[in-house]
């Protein structure tokens, strides 16, 4: 069985090692980005089950990229990941169609449960 793709895409790059390494240890397959440029050039290239989108990043933001993301692929699912909960912009995600918003420091067992259940529900 080929292993599902996820893609981090997180402008500091401590957190997408951090991610990417334990979503490995789980058996994904993962690629990773630092930035929105980096994150769209590697969605259209891998066809990714899932994406880990941070919502602060410089020069595009997360729902900017999320944007853009719908306009090539309207199916992938998103999560989204912050430092700072404001309702508003969790809310402006969830409308553009991010299935789930996670606050960092991410709790990796909910983010564990998250991905799996995101993941299926892409591969049925």
């Amino acid at each position: 069985m080929i292993p599902s793709r996820i893609l981090i895409t997180d402008d500091e790059e401590d957190i997408c090692s951090t991610l990417a390494e334990y979503l490995e240890d789980k058996g994904y397959e993962v690629f990773q980005a630092t930035n929105g440029q980096d994150a769209l050039r590697l969605l259209k290239e891998v066809r990714p089950h899932l994406m880990l989108l941070d919502i602060r990043m410089p020069e595009q933001d997360g729902i900017e990229i999320l944007r853009r993301v719908r306009q090539i692929d309207n199916q992938i699912g998103v999560i989204m990941i912050t430092a700072f909960h404001d309702v508003n912009i969790a809310q402006e995600a969830l409308k553009l169609g991010a299935c789930d918003f996670v606050t960092k420091p991410v709790d990796l067992n909910y983010l564990d449960k998250s991905v799996k259940v995101k993941v299926k529900a892409m591969l049925t």
